[in-house]
């Protein structure tokens, strides 16, 4: 909280006051660091220039660069009580957002229950353990989520055409 309240010119106080406790003032951080990019991902998905598949790798892809950009964010988030992702606020936008890509996607069962298991897949703890212990580099880690995915979702199945690659 000093860290925070000195640069702003204010006092430990203030802050409290403002957002209530530290899980407050990490909530509204990543709430704001997380707002433009809600725009791009919405606006991409509205597009609909790709296809359903590549519109959930690129859905998820997005939300795991933001977790591994932003990793010590989210572990301070963890640390200070908000380690439910269910309940954090942006959950339900990305939890909705996915699940609506995934109905698109030909022969995908229960889209809700594998919008769930795919945004497991990418927890802020587990994307932090792969990078920080296991020194697995975020190539590496979007690499395995973009195979991950296309085992979930039948790899090929999509006649719209294949993947695009970066």
């Amino acid at each position: 909280m000093d860290d925070i309240a000195a640069p702003a010119g204010v006092g430990k106080g203030t802050l409290y006051r403002r957002f209530g406790d530290r899980a407050g003032l990490i909530g509204a951080v990543i709430a704001s660091r997380l707002e433009p990019l809600q725009h791009a991902v919405q606006e991409a998905q509205e597009a609909a220039a790709s296809s359903p598949r590549q519109r959930v790798l690129d859905l998820l892809d997005a939300s795991l660069r933001f977790k591994i950009e932003n990793r010590n964010l989210m572990s301070a988030a963890e640390e200070a009580g908000l380690s439910s992702p269910y309940q954090a606020g942006h959950y339900g936008w990305w939890h909705e957002t996915l699940r609506a890509a995934l109905e698109q996607v030909p022969g995908v069962q229960a889209p809700d229950f594998t919008a769930h298991a795919l945004l497991a897949a990418i927890r802020a703890d587990l994307v932090a353990h792969l990078i920080d212990d296991q020194e697995m580099t975020a190539e590496a880690l979007r690499a395995a989520l973009a195979a991950h995915i296309d085992k979930v979702l039948g790899a090929g199945t999509d006649p719209l055409g294949p993947r695009k690659e970066e």
